[in-house]
């Protein structure tokens, strides 16, 4: 808990992903690369229980022997390539609630973020908090500066996609821009509607490129795991 509210922590992972196969389970320096995400919801000093969301007994197991709870299932028709990851938060809020399970704030970490830490969490719940519980998104910062960036219509005119910037701003004047990173989204359990946009979010929660990645394809897993495998080297010196 944080204060006297009660925090679950919810992890989607379904099979069958095309990118990498098996890619939630997959081995990354050592583990299954769920497991590093279900271990930022254990050892955080707020979170109350960590659930996995999926479709797939397999990813189930794993999870299991990771330490995380699988109450349910996630039926296939929220778990298709077209499926919305909100469609499978609502699902598991009304799963657990049915189950006599209420929780004040739900934290969304997907398990494609592996480089995020028991820390981030916990710096962003005491965030969100802070916020009086304002909906948050953990974002990072751009590495190619949008100043320079447009859209062009159809007669070929540009338009800046930071309208008001002049183009000639100094790097170092540039003002600073944010991407949402994946890693960590916190809302009011109760709150959550078939309508709600995760990426949407209200408060921005600052994290480092490092704990960042997001891993979509085998160039993103081989970057994580060299990161992950030089952050165990540093802590075992």
């Amino acid at each position: 808990m944080i204060g006297d509210l009660s925090v679950v922590a919810l992890i989607p992972a379904r099979g069958g992903s095309k990118g990498i196969s098996g890619k939630n389970i997959k081995m990354m320096a050592g583990r299954p690369m769920i497991d590093y995400t279900i271990r930022a919801g254990l050892e955080s000093r707020y979170v109350d229980d960590v659930v996995v969301s999926t479709d797939d007994e397999e990813i189930a197991q794993v999870a299991r022997s990771c330490g995380a709870s699988v109450p349910f299932m996630r039926p296939a028709e929220l778990a298709s390539d077209t499926s919305k990851t909100v469609d499978a938060v609502v699902h598991a809020r009304d799963e657990l609630l049915a189950a006599d399970k209420h929780y004040d704030v739900l934290v969304l970490l997907q398990a494609t973020s592996p480089l995020r830490t028991a820390e981030d969490v916990d710096a962003a719940l005491e965030m969100f908090v802070q916020k009086d519980r304002a909906s948050l998104v953990a974002v990072t910062p751009v590495t190619e500066h949008p100043v320079h960036m447009c859209t062009i219509d159809d007669d070929g005119m540009r338009h800046a996609l930071l309208p008001g910037v002049n183009g000639t701003v100094r790097r170092q004047d540039m003002p600073p821009v944010y991407r949402v990173n994946g890693a960590i989204y916190i809302n009011n359990a109760d709150e959550i509607t078939l309508d709600t946009s995760f990426n949407d979010n209200e408060v921005g929660f600052i994290m480092s490129a490092e704990h960042s990645v997001d891993v979509d394809d085998l160039d993103d897993f081989a970057r994580a795991e060299r990161i992950l495998e030089a952050r165990n080297g540093r802590s075992q010196s």
